[in-house]
């Protein structure tokens, strides 16, 4: 993606290639831990080195993978007008909602956990937005949904209340194929998956070194059907990681290969997307926290790998942070995370509206003030027009001296150009008052009940909504 604003770099070219190098000898001396033997199987057959659980992978190996990864790929969405390119020559900046969180928090209710109802309404407003391109994962796990149905009760919402392209979510091969299953319902038609990326799903490993069973089912699954596959390492500085942030990095990106090259040779030209998602541990508790400037510089260099050295797509977690409430804490680490990512350059980023509490809540509130945060930043990066439509000299000389432009045809001509915000008040102090001394929160709780109120009750007619639940009930036994 091209921004006219200088691209943000926290580590020299060179280091780049020490980052490599030492990822590189990382994996084909000390290797990582694969909890799959079909995982382990497929690595061993290409000529990685295989001793118990833990696999070494040449650098041949690697360098095939980095090659052989997409530069750019099209995410379908089951609307065509929603699908997304991702990676070089996009236009348009990618946005998703939070993937992990567990609770959901409002003016009205307070902190609460999770369910089907608020994951559906999230889902809804991530539709109504027009900032949100990807909708999906986890904006809020549904504490009142059994574990056997979860996946397709949350396919079902999915389907029903959006038509953008989707993150799924990790599972067994059994429950993915079923997920699969209802997307090709949707679409009326059988293998349209193995052709259309239309689901990718974040694959997390384990720090240090080591991909647990389930992620491994989830990446052989996707990849064996085309689907773009996020490898979203989350190391922590001076806990599951080195305390040095370039140590980490190394870390971040030796896991992200190790990945790649997994997915690569199941499918070679997989999507594929580079998150980097570590961090820094508070040196005070351990904790993973997400507002620290240092954590940032993690991600930066990370971005840096997939943009310069790998040439792949990206993503990161942007509109983040440590705070409990939608407050001044929430919007300053919020606006120095968006602004960090963006100006890096990253194509898509995700925790990037609702997230408080280091991604554990999803505010409604901050829902609708992060889309105009992120609107805000994007406008910056997209710079000043080197040249407008209306030649400024003339229209300069036309006012000269001691005139007015507020009432040149030039100002009629592009005033509603100008960018205006969604939620913060602009008029005067009386005003303000007058309107009833609002704080943005309040705002914003209206705003995203507003939108909940225009979104349409359902996006599918009733008979794929039968043919949806009849599948659910042959698989699950359930309605």
């Amino acid at each position: 993606m091209s921004f006219a604003v200088s691209q943000l770099k926290v580590i020299s070219q060179k280091d780049l290639y020490r980052v490599h190098e030492a990822s590189i000898k990382i994996l084909e001396e000390t290797g990582v831990i694969f909890e799959s033997e079909e995982a382990r199987e497929i690595l061993k057959k290409h000529g990685a080195r295989v001793s118990g659980k833990v696999v070494r992978i040449p650098e041949s190996l690697v360098e095939k993978a980095i090659a052989s990864c997409p530069k750019s790929f099209t995410q379908h969405g089951r609307n065509p007008s929603q699908s997304i390119l991702l990676g070089t020559m996009q236009k348009q900046l990618a946005v998703s909602t939070q993937n992990g969180s567990v609770y959901v928090q409002d003016l009205d209710k307070g902190r609460r956990r999770g369910t089907l109802e608020e994951y559906k309404k999230i889902t809804k407003l991530c539709q109504e937005s027009k900032v949100v391109k990807v909708v999906g994962g986890i904006p809020a796990e549904p504490i009142d949904v059994e574990p056997g149905e979860r996946h397709l009760k949350l396919m079902y919402t999915l389907l029903k209340h959006t038509d953008k392209p989707l993150l799924g979510v990790n599972g067994s091969s059994k429950e993915i194929r079923e997920m699969f299953d209802m997307i090709e319902i949707a679409m009326g038609q059988k293998d349209y998956l193995l052709d259309h990326p239309m689901i990718a799903v974040a694959v997390d490993p384990t720090s240090p070194l080591r991909y647990d069973s389930e992620p491994c089912e989830t990446m052989i699954a996707y990849a064996k059907h085309g689907q773009p596959i996020y490898i979203n390492s989350c190391s922590l500085a001076g806990a599951t990681g080195p305390i040095s942030l370039l140590g980490t990095t190394t870390l971040m990106n030796a896991e992200i290969l190790a990945g790649l090259t997994l997915i690569q040779l199941i499918n070679p030209g997989n999507p594929f997307v580079y998150v980097s998602g570590s961090t820094v541990a508070d040196m005070k508790t351990a904790n993973f926290i997400t507002g620290s400037p240092e954590g940032y510089l993690i991600v930066i260099a990370g971005l840096q790998m997939a943009l310069d050295l790998y040439c792949i797509p990206s993503r990161a977690m942007a509109a983040t942070t440590d705070a409990k409430i939608p407050d001044c804490q929430a919007g300053f680490e919020t606006m120095q995370n968006l602004f960090m990512c963006l100006l890096a350059g990253v194509h898509f980023i995700n925790c990037s509206l609702g997230c408080l509490d280091a991604i554990m809540t999803t505010s409604y509130e901050k829902f609708v003030i992060d889309e105009e945060m992120i609107n805000r930043v994007v406008r910056v990066t997209r710079g000043i027009s080197s040249f407008d439509n209306d030649t400024f000299v003339d229209v300069i000389q036309d006012v000269g001296h001691s005139g007015c432009y507020l009432t040149h045809p030039s100002t009629f001509k592009h005033f509603r150009e100008r960018w205006q915000p969604t939620v913060s008040y602009w008029n005067t102090y009386e005003k303000w008052v007058e309107a009833g001394s609002e704080d943005v929160v309040v705002r914003a709780n209206r705003r995203f009940k507003e939108m909940l109120d225009d979104s349409p009750e359902t996006m599918i007619d009733k008979e794929l909504e039968n043919d949806l639940l009849h599948y659910m009930k042959k698989v699950k036994q359930y309605v």
